[in-house]
């Protein structure tokens, strides 16, 4: 590929995150349509016109209406490179989103003009703004009547610990919306022009609305001019720097569903958002550029059945180095297995076309037979190259699982090895008995789990809830397994790593009081987070 600092320069790959219901999925289908990548936006709750969300793509998510998994959407738009990464808002797949935002070099919060900052927003933007990567806020929902745009910046910058630099102004809200007064654009946008008139209207040098525009005699556009002024005085000036290093995120106001200041959006994000960048590799001993001629990167994410007709599995790699080309041969850092890479593909959503080449920054799928684990990391030449590991959350909640049917043993455990290989569950066994456990952070996902195992791999299952434990892992060395009690349930996870499942923190601390000397450790906690 020719210059591939230039190529890879031109890479620009986001997560969008928000509470669920704020119109994460709406703002992505806009900004496909902005990049020309479909012709018609879905919603993601137009069921009976059968019109879903094109990131969507899973069955149970067109019956629900929400996203329960990471969707991955590419296309080009004004000299960039895009790749969308469109995640679960619903709290019960955090881990998938956790992981799919170590694999972007910005992020979008998707903030609801009437409702503000909520518990999944603060929660994901506290993984955001420990990875040090920008962040860029839209407010939706601006048709309807919403909270004092205003007060949305303080809550956010209260709450969040980050500064907010508006880059637009609502001129009304609600059913008095009337436009956009664009900051960093320097117009104004209507919301709904009459026929024949320009959407996008130019300011003068004093920032004035040029000419004898009527919208100029309305007191919501002296109120906007007053607002905007008062802003550019005594508000936070804009930092570029500062919005590289996560510590201010500017602030657009729009309506995803109207596709009301979208486009404005996209063409700032796109101009202030980084290119990839050097990482660190190897365990800090080593960095590498993202224009480095040694092709690496690392999966984050397994998804079986994008394509139930074919029944495959798709190990989604970032780029984080060089070139990606079709037949390229690979080392896997975990095993030092040599692949080469026949089969790759690109996305939009479930759509997916062959790629032959890809460079830093975009995301493409493999075709797994099962070599690749989430986290695994792949390179080119002889230099090992591992990036950190993703993080893999303690699970608090917990089932039994058995075939509902017994003659259908083999694709019961086809269907629970994948499922729980790409992330959608784990997996543990009774250390005396072998039976299966299943951990989960939240209920949504045994639901999930089920809903699949029946849909794509015709097998049935039967759950006992078991409630909710404590785990955690005890060495080898210090296990006996008569450690073990109705309150303490001993199991192994997916490595053969011995655990207790305990009933509460009174039967762990009768434990630790029991066997003083055995050390007891946590796993990845969300909560801690």
């Amino acid at each position: 590929m020719d210059n591939l600092k230039q190529q890879v320069d031109r890479r620009r790959t986001f997560a969008i995150i928000s509470h669920p219901d704020a119109g994460k999925t709406t703002i992505t289908e806009q900004l496909l349509l902005q990049g020309g990548a479909i012709r018609k936006a879905g919603t993601v709750k137009a069921k009976k016109s059968g019109n879903f969300a094109t990131s969507d793509w899973m069955e149970i998510e067109k019956q629900r209406g929400i996203s329960v998994t990471s969707s991955v959407l590419q296309f080009d738009y004004d000299g960039k490179h895009v790749n969308i990464l469109d995640t679960p808002g619903h709290e019960d797949f955090s881990e998938d989103t956790y992981r799919t935002l170590m694999a972007v070099d910005a992020a979008v919060m998707v903030i609801d003009s009437a409702k503000g900052i909520e518990p999944q927003t603060k929660k994901l933007f506290k993984v955001v703004k420990q990875r040090g990567i920008p962040i860029f806020t839209f407010i939706n929902k601006l048709d309807r009547d919403g909270r004092e745009p205003l007060d949305l910046i303080t809550e956010l910058e209260e709450l969040l610990n980050i500064e907010g630099y508006p880059m637009n102004w609502p001129i009304g809200m609600g059913k008095g919306l009337r436009g956009l007064y664009d900051i960093g654009e320097h117009h104004i946008e209507l919301y709904r022009p009459e026929e024949g008139q320009d959407r996008f209207l130019k300011l003068d040098s004093d920032g004035e609305l040029e000419g004898n525009h009527p919208l100029k005699e309305e007191s919501i556009y002296q109120q906007t001019m007053e607002d905007v002024s008062l802003l550019l005085e005594a508000g936070n000036q804009f930092d570029e720097e500062k919005v590289l290093a996560g510590q201010q995120t500017p602030v657009f106001f729009g309506s995803a569903l109207t596709n009301f200041g979208v486009e404005s959006f996209l063409n700032q994000f796109l101009q202030y958002a980084p290119a990839p960048e050097s990482s660190e590799v190897n365990d800090g001993e080593k960095t590498i550029a993202a224009s480095d001629e040694t092709f690496s990167g690392f999966v984050f994410k397994i998804q079986a059945n994008m394509n139930p007709a074919h029944r495959d599995r798709i190990a989604f790699v970032r780029i984080k180095s060089g070139e990606f080309h079709k037949g390229m041969d690979i080392t896997l850092a975990r095993t030092g297995q040599k692949i080469r890479l026949n089969n790759a593909t690109e996305f939009m959503s479930s759509e997916r076309e062959q790629v032959e080449t890809s460079v830093a920054g975009d995301i493409v799928g493999l075709y797994d037979t099962g070599n690749f684990q989430i986290g695994d990391s792949i390179y080119s030449g002889k230099a090992k190259i591992e990036y950190p590991k993703l993080p893999e959350f303690t699970p608090e909640l917990f089932m039994q699982v058995t075939s509902k049917n017994v003659m259908k043993q083999k694709s019961f455990h086809k269907g629970m090895k994948q499922l729980v290989q790409e992330g959608a569950v784990q997996l543990y066994r009774n250390y005396q008995t072998n039976e299966y456990i299943l951990g989960a952070v939240g209920q949504l996902q045994f639901e999930v789990f089920s809903y699949r195992m029946k849909n794509e791999y015709n097998s049935e299952v039967v759950m006992t809830p078991i409630g909710s434990r404590t785990a955690r892992w005890i060495k080898p060395e210090q296990l006996d397994p008569s450690m073990s009690s109705s309150r303490n349930l001993l199991v192994k996870d997916r490595f053969d790593q011995p655990l207790f499942l305990f009933e509460n923190d009174f039967a762990m601390r009768w434990f630790h009081d029991k066997y003083p000397d055995v050390e007891l450790e946590a796993g990845f906690n969300e909560k801690e987070v």
